[in-house]
C-alpha cells in the first residue's frame, strides 16, 4: 500500500521557500534545489547516510527558517524517504518512475542519461507538474506497523514456495517417490523424514516398526495411510545408483529443507504478530466483519485502504490505484481494453484473493455461482 495522497488541483497549497530535486542512488544523492522567486538552481551530491542527510535538512531548515520545501524524488517508499519523513519542513512528492522516464524520454530523445540530467528532470516535474503529483503522507503507527508485517508475511511466504519448487526439482532428480508418498513437500513430516533417512535405500534399510513408530510420533495416525506408505517404501526403486547424484542432491535437499523450516517458523511468528496489532488496531471493528475476510485477508484490506479517508476521493481512483480496473486504449477507430499491469501487485492481490473469497462466503455468492454455472 502506498502512503500517497491525491493531489486534487483546489489542494491549497503552503507557501513554499524552495524546491528541490533528487535522484536517489546506493552510494550518493545527486540534489538541484531553486529557492521561490529566483531562477538560479544550485545542486551538489549527498552520501547515502543518516548523517549526511541529517546535516543537509538541518541546514536548508536553517536556511529558509523552517519554512516549507517542496522536494522529489523517484521513491515513495524506501531508505531515503524514511530519512527525510524525520523533517517536518520536507514535504515529499514522489514521482512515478514510469513518469520520470517519460519526460526523460522527452527531454533527452537520445537516450542520454546521468544524475544531473536525471535531477533536472525531477525538477521540472516538480516545478511545472506539481498538480499531477501526490504528497506523501504516512498513515498512523498502528497502521504503518500491520502493513510492514502483512508485506513482510508476503515475502517470507513468496520465499518459501520458491525453496518449495527448489526442493521438488531437487527431489525429482534422486528421490521422486516422496512427491507421491506426501501431498506437501514443505510440512515438517517430509523434513524429518528426509533428515532421518535422506535417499531411498536409507530409508528401505529402516524396520517397518521403525517407519510406523516415526509416522506415529509426527503425529500420522491413519494406520491406512501409514500402511500404504510403508509398502510403497518396500516396493520402491532407485531413481538413480549414481553416487555423486545421490549425494549432491541429498546435500542440497537437506539445504532446503533447514530453509524451509526457518521460514515456516518465521511465518508462524509473523501471523501471531499480525493477530496482536490488528487485535489491538483502532479500526478493526470496520473489516473484521467482512464476508471472506478471515484472520489473512482482515488485516491486508485494513492495510489496503489505510485510515485517511481523504486519501482516495472516489471509489474508481482507489480501482484504479491497486490495479484491479482495467486500462481502455483508443487509438482511431479502434479501441481495446487491457490487463493494468503498472499497479502494485500486493495490493492486487489482496482484492482478488478477497473477491475470491467473499464469493462463498456472503449471502449472495452461492446464488452468484449457480447462475454462472
Amino acid at each position: 500500500m502506498s502512503n500517497e495522497l491525491p493531489a486534487p488541483a483546489a489542494m491549497a497549497e503552503p507557501e513554499w521557500a524552495a524546491f528541490v530535486a533528487i535522484d536517489w542512488a546506493d552510494q550518493k544523492h545527486y540534489w538541484k534545489l531553486v529557492a521561490a522567486g529566483s531562477q538560479k538552481q544550485e545542486q551538489g551530491e549527498l552520501d547515502n547516510t543518516p548523517e549526511a542527510v541529517a546535516v543537509w535538512a538541518a541546514d536548508l531548515n536553517v536556511r529558509f527558517r523552517g519554512r516549507p520545501i517542496a522536494l522529489c524524488l523517484e521513491q515513495s517508499r524506501g531508505s531515503l524517504v524514511y530519512m527525510l519523513l524525520k523533517f517536518p519542513q520536507l514535504v515529499l512528492f514522489p514521482v512515478h518512475p514510469k513518469m520520470a522516464a517519460s519526460m526523460r524520454e522527452a527531454f533527452h530523445p537520445s537516450g542520454s542519461k546521468g544524475d544531473p540530467s536525471d535531477t533536472a528532470v525531477l525538477l521540472t516535474i516538480l516545478l511545472c507538474h506539481r498538480d499531477q503529483l501526490r504528497r506523501l503522507k504516512p498513515d498512523t503507527a498502528e497502521t504503518r506497523l500491520l502493513q510492514g508485517l502483512v508485506e513482510k508475511r508476503r515475502l517470507m511466504v513468496n520465499e518459501k514456495t520458491r525453496q518449495s519448487n527448489r526442493l521438488t526439482a531437487c527431489l525429482k532428480m534422486y528421490f521422486p517417490q516422496i512427491l507421491k508418498w506426501f501431498d506437501d513437500v514443505t510440512s515438517p513430516l517430509v523434513g524429518a523424514l528426509l533428515k532421518q533417512w535422506p535417499s531411498l535405500v536409507e530409508l528401505q534399510r529402516a524396520h517397518d516398526g521403525t517407519l510406523r513408530r516415526f509416522f506415529h510420533e509426527q503425529n500420522c495416525r491413519s494406520e491406512d495411510r501409514i500402511q500404504e506408505r510403508v509398502d510403497g517404501i518396500r516396493q520402491a526403486v532407485p531413481a538413480t545408483t549414481d553416487r555423486a547424484v545421490l549425494s549432491a542432491e541429498a546435500m542440497a535437499a537437506r539445504g532446503f529443507i533447514a530453509l524451509i523450516a526457518t521460514l515456516r517458523a518465521n511465518i508462524a511468528e509473523l501471523d501471531e504478530q499480525i493477530a496482536k496489532a490488528f487485535v489491538a488496531h483502532p479500526e478493526i471493528a470496520l473489516w473484521n466483519c467482512l464476508p471472506g475476510a478471515g484472520a489473512a485477508l482482515a488485516p491486508r484490506l485494513l492495510v489496503a485502504f489505510g485510515t485517511d479517508r481523504d486519501r482516495y476521493a472516489t471509489a474508481h481512483e482507489m480501482e484504479c490505484y491497486s490495479g484491479i480496473a482495467p486500462v481502455r486504449a483508443a487509438s482511431g477507430q479502434s479501441e481495446w481494453i487491457h490487463f493494468r499491469w503498472a499497479c502494485p501487485k500486493f495490493l492486487r492481490q489482496t482484492f482478488h484473493e478477497f473477491a475470491g473469497h467473499s464469493i462463498v462466503k456472503s449471502k449472495w455468492g452461492p446464488r452468484l455461482l449457480r447462475f454462472a454455472n
